[in-house]
């Protein structure tokens, strides 16, 4: 039989859930208390005594898109030899995000960036803390790359870092508003390129 607790976890989870995919859609902007409820059919104040305000609830999104963008990309990578099957197996993962043609197909690491990047706060800052554990792990993956002589010595980490990330918004762009068929084949070849630029 299902506890109290217990039920009370699963609302919370739904509600973080709903607002994850509005904030997919629309932009953590877009988030409500009230829109959240009324698509659950709950109370606002039944939102509210769960997940607090709504700024609370942004962060609760942040927070748990993060955990599921490692778990997605990150996680499965790391049984891959360290180097480049690693490195290959995070960017196969991390463009596949995409493939789908709808809202969920986003990335709220991107379009957050735009959304608050002039904005300072608590919300800005735990997206910045996100990304930058997200990119100081891509970084990692590329340093082993260049340990293992898969690339060469005098690879610039954090250019190769920089490149990738852009190559990505560049999938992004050309998937959810050019809507190109091909995207994902283009972006891969260009991946393929610039590693194939810094082979030893």
């Amino acid at each position: 039989m299902e506890t109290r607790t217990e039920r009370s976890e699963a609302t919370l989870g739904a509600i973080v859930e709903t607002a994850l995919q509005m904030a997919l859609a629309d932009g953590l902007e877009s988030l409500s208390l009230g829109e959240v409820a009324k698509r659950l059919g709950l109370s606002k104040s039944g939102v509210f005594s769960r997940i607090g305000s709504r700024e609370a609830l942004q962060k609760a999104v942040i927070d748990e898109y993060a955990k599921r963008f490692l778990q997605d990309v990150f996680m499965p990578a790391m049984r891959q030899p360290r180097g480049l099957p690693r490195l290959n197996a995070i960017m196969e993962r991390w463009m596949a995000r995409l493939e789908p043609f709808d809202s969920a197909a986003s990335c709220l690491y991107c379009a957050g960036a735009f959304e608050l990047d002039d904005r300072e706060g608590p919300l800005r800052d735990l997206l910045l803390e996100h990304e930058l554990y997200w990119r100081a792990s891509l970084r990692r993956t590329v340093e082993q790359a260049i340990e293992a002589g898969h690339l060469r010595a005098d690879t610039d980490a954090d250019q190769l870092v920089f490149e990738l990330d852009g190559l990505f918004i560049a999938l992004l762009r050309e998937t959810r508003f050019f809507r190109d068929q091909a995207a994902h084949a283009r972006a891969w070849k260009a991946y393929e390129r610039l590693i194939g630029s810094h082979a030893p």
